[in-house]
């Protein structure tokens, strides 16, 4: 008889993250450490708990705008080496703790410079802290191997730089290429020399699209910035009928198998949908689309990837054929080699499930 799904046992299952923010994930009594030991004086909230629960209700805004200023806090504490490397560690262990076996965390180094900071060594700590929690994380028997994505803000001009760290450190830890920030003004491929330089490289990418910005979004990072796949990129919905019938760009989406980087917390608080019931997450998996579940800013959302995928299988009625696909999927679009995705599938993610299956 298989287990019931539940949170609990939903925290037993392996799972792959493709879509967590380093800066949006922090411990709340890190935050309050690193604020008193580099002098960060600005926090709204002078304990962890009561500082928890401000990330929260600053993040229950509607808007995308508004939820990212909430980030003016966690990167406030992150200007310096040891803290990035310690915020890293602590991510690495947490997800592990979480069962997540394979994950791709993001950040933009260029966060961390305000302070003078140079964009390497931001890159470096944050590669060391994941491979150190990642070596403590499985000498305690929770296996995780966490990759790094770095992220070039849209609003700024920087991509070239981000795009040649993400080729230097492409076998010392970073997976991957990403463009965060409003979408809204700032198309993603509006700086075509850094897309070449991914390009020539052959380097990964994945863009953030289709979250506040609607399918045109989408059709650029596609097409303008060579997406392999889709921060959040939930407004391919809006090319679904009622019946189903696809528009022209969700018939490429899902024919491409395009995964789609979901988080739906963090959707319905940036308002691009009222509530988790009537967001697509379910509809376009029903439909075949490479839907995967994600945490997208765990501090700020005040989720795991455990509690998105049980508030997910609670809502829309999912069993554990449905987790194990989105599982799946996760793992056949992540950002490493063939080998070690076959390794984790075959060793790791169809053993557990079928041992909660059964």
């Amino acid at each position: 008889m298989p287990a019931p799904l539940t949170a609990e046992t939903i925290a037993r299952a392996p799972k792959v993250l493709l879509h967590d923010h380093l800066d949006g994930g922090l411990r709340p009594q890190t935050v309050l450490e690193l604020a008193d030991e580099h002098g960060y004086r600005n926090l709204p909230a002078s304990d962890p708990e009561g500082l928890a629960a401000w990330f929260r209700r600053a993040a229950d805004s509607g808007s995308l705008v508004q939820y990212l200023e909430t980030f003016a806090h966690t990167v406030g504490v992150m200007q310096q080496p040891e803290a990035i490397h310690r915020v890293a560690r602590e991510c690495a262990l947490d997800l592990a703790a979480d069962g997540v076996v394979y994950a791709e965390v993001r950040f933009a180094p260029e966060l961390s410079t305000a302070q003078g900071l140079p964009i390497e060594a931001v890159v470096e700590a944050m590669v060391d802290g994941f491979a150190l929690g990642s070596r403590e994380a499985t000498e305690a028997g929770t296996p995780i191997r966490v990759g790094a994505l770095l992220c070039a803000m849209r609003q700024a001009d920087r991509w070239d730089e981000v795009a040649g760290l993400v080729v230097r450190y492409r076998h010392a830890g970073v997976v991957g290429f990403d463009l965060a920030g409003p979408e809204i003004g700032f198309p993603p491929d509006r700086i075509p020399s850094a897309i070449g330089v991914l390009d020539g490289a052959h380097a990964h990418r994945t863009i953030h699209a289709g979250e506040a910005a609607g399918t045109d979004s989408i059709r650029a990072a596609l097409d303008g910035a060579h997406a392999e796949r889709l921060g959040h990129g939930v407004r391919i919905a809006d090319e679904v009928a009622a019946d189903g019938t696809l528009g022209p760009l969700a018939e490429r989406v899902r024919e491409e198998q395009v995964p789609l980087e979901v988080a739906p917390s963090s959707n319905v608080q940036t308002g691009a949908y009222p509530s988790l019931a009537d967001h697509p997450v379910d509809r376009l998996h029903r439909l075949g689309f490479a839907v995967t579940l994600n945490t997208d800013n765990r501090l700020m959302s005040g989720v795991s990837a455990s509690s998105e995928i049980a508030d997910v299988a609670a809502t829309f009625g999912w069993c554990w054929e449905d987790v194990q696909t989105v599982t799946e999927r996760a793992l056949a679009g992540a950002f490493i080699d063939d080998a070690e995705k076959k390794r984790l599938l075959e060793g790791v993610v169809q053993p557990g499930y079928a041992a909660l299956r059964a």
